[in-house]
């Protein structure tokens, strides 16, 4: 009898495999990479589909009024007036003109850029462009505006790919098929479906995880792309995950993590250099050729 019970489990978990391997099929199908001056990336995927445009977006919107609403309440919601709210949105003037190419739809986003005074290095792009920086990110790296404006192309990179709800609407769909696939073993070997459930259930929150590997590395050379087209030297990139290594010894292994690791992401960025450089190049009106090397403000080991 307890074989019969492993063996039900080690079914229900091949059928959830199963179920999101079609989606991983049917993504495969829509994702075959596209260039756009070199920087290769995936067609918008139809999992977000399954996730109305409008209802994201209105709920990204009550979300953030919210969050800055309690920002304020709090009084760590930096005014307009602050020389570093000030200096966000003079990035973010240049870099969202460079959005639509990405995304058409960049052009009917109602665009904010807020900070708030908090220790975390953290910053985010909703969708429909709500951008929220933390001062510990700018302080504790000490960013130059290139670096600022690679962490802020990266973020708004995840809304022009859609990249949260295309992963809504993963999650939507291997849940459903995972709850299925669980139900149809249980009722066949007559277990506890609470069992199938949390296998299927572990097995695709770790197929989930390659997912957001692949939207980081896209958002990383997308970001790069939006902020060199904008006039900010996209080596700033590199400089920054050597920044966050040296601030991270600790980071968690890429196997198990939703972002590549530092050397990885790095590695990526120093392959299309010379795709990027040209690009920064002709913003700033010269050649990559007479390009003086990037200065960070800080001195890395």
């Amino acid at each position: 009898m307890k074989k019969m019970k492993h063996l039900a489990v080690s079914l229900s978990m091949v059928a959830a495999f199963g179920t999101v391997s079609v989606g991983d099929a049917v993504a495969r199908d829509d994702r075959n990479t596209t260039v756009q001056d070199g920087i290769q990336v995936r067609p918008l995927s139809r999992w977000r589909n399954v996730v109305p445009e409008e209802q994201l977006n209105e709920a990204a919107a009550q979300q953030y009024t919210q969050m800055m609403s309690q920002a304020q309440q709090k009084g760590v919601l930096l005014p307009p007036s602050h020389p570093e709210v000030q200096r966000l949105r003079a990035i973010a003037k240049r870099i969202i003109p460079q959005t639509p190419r990405w995304n058409e739809l960049a052009t009917q986003w109602q665009w904010q850029v807020n900070l708030i005074d908090a220790k975390d290095v953290n910053a985010f792009c909703m969708p429909g462009g709500r951008i929220g920086f933390f001062t510990g990110i700018l302080t504790s790296l000490k960013l130059t505006d290139d670096e600022v404006a690679v962490v802020m192309g990266h973020e708004i990179a995840h809304a022009l790919r859609e990249h949260s709800r295309e992963k809504m609407g993963k999650q939507m769909g291997t849940n459903a098929a995972a709850r299925i696939g669980g139900a149809l073993i249980s009722g066949i070997f007559g277990i506890d479906p609470n069992l199938t459930n949390m296998g299927a259930g572990y097995l695709a929150q770790f197929a989930g995880l390659k997912y957001s590997r692949d939207d980081e590395r896209e958002a990383d050379l997308v970001g790069l792309d939006i902020a060199a087209r904008a006039g900010y030297d996209p080596r700033a990139g590199i400089v920054l995950w050597r920044k966050m290594a040296a601030l991270d010894k600790r980071a968690p292994i890429e196997l198990l993590s939703t972002h590549p690791g530092g050397e990885n992401r790095i590695a990526i960025m120093e392959q299309h250099m010379n795709l990027l450089l040209p690009v920064y190049a002709r913003a700033k009106g010269t050649t990559a050729a007479k390009l003086p090397p990037y200065r960070t403000n800080v001195a890395l080991r």
